[in-house]
């Protein structure tokens, strides 16, 4: 419990100061912890006994990253066209292997990307929701406080009154009296925050709330149901008493995308 205290404090110190030191080291950052994340979802699947070319889909996700974030900097659409050559490697690449299922291994490949970039570049997308050279680190800032205030109420909630069970297919512990937990505390997070962060109204904030408990739950269930497909407990050991990236920001996978849509078309 303690080395699990320690290494959430520092987590959570990193991940706050990966939004508030600007708009440069947030990209960057970003960037790295994709690209991380994507290794480790490879390294899970190898496990599963399949192959995807990791080699091709890290430098595939890490372009695909790159270059969609740098558009929130200044407008390069014209490399668009680059990215079909590099995500054709992942094919020809699977022609010179020697596997029973080559298209397996393909399928693999892009679904990391999927996966474990897509949902950042949403996350990363927040942030300029404006538009380009209008970095605000309000939304991201926001979004984390309103994740985690979901996770801890469900967490408390879940554990002092968990009863009925969620999904207990994919995930046995969960339960609906800790969704309904963490949707409360997540709201309340919400309110807080609508007083100190005026770019959205209390209703929005709370509306964001309520789509990251739904969907943040639905992408920590989808996450326990990859784990289980593939029969490992946790998607890595980086973090002591954690797991891998992937357990911690498994809640983001659905509900990053899902909160950049509702942002964009109130912003618009």
């Amino acid at each position: 419990m303690k080395v699990r205290a320690i290494t959430g404090f520092f987590f959570v110190i990193v991940m706050l100061g990966s939004v508030l030191l600007g708009s440069y080291v947030f990209s960057a950052f970003y960037l790295v912890l994709t690209s991380f994340c994507l290794f480790e979802f490879y390294g899970l699947v190898r496990e599963g006994g399949f192959k995807p070319s990791r080699e091709s889909g890290l430098i595939n996700g890490f372009l695909v990253f790159l270059f969609f974030a740098a558009q929130c900097y200044l407008p390069a659409w014209k490399f668009i066209f680059f990215l079909p050559v590099c995500l054709s490697a992942v094919f020809i690449q699977e022609l010179y292997k020697k596997n029973a299922a080559p298209f397996s291994n393909i399928a693999f490949t892009f679904l990391g990307i999927i996966f474990a970039v897509v949902p950042f570049l949403f996350f990363h997308g927040m942030a300029f929701i404006k538009g380009t050279d209008h970095f605000n680190s309000h939304i991201p800032m926001g979004f984390l406080i309103m994740l985690w205030s979901n996770d801890t109420g469900a967490y408390l909630a879940g554990r002092a009154f968990g009863r009925t069970k969620l999904f207990e297919r994919h995930s046995p512990k969960k339960t609906w009296e800790g969704f309904f937990g963490g949707v409360i505390i997540s709201a309340a997070a919400a309110l807080i925050l609508s007083h100190y962060y005026d770019e959205l109204s209390w209703k929005q904030w709370v509306s964001i709330a309520v789509l990251i408990s739904c969907f943040g739950t639905m992408g920590d269930l989808v996450e326990s149901m990859f784990k289980r497909s593939i029969n490992v407990k946790d998607s890595g050991g980086i973090l002591p008493g954690h797991g891998g990236l992937l357990d911690r920001f498994d809640g983001l996978l659905l509900a990053a995308p899902i909160v950049y849509a509702y942002l964009y078309f109130i912003s618009n």
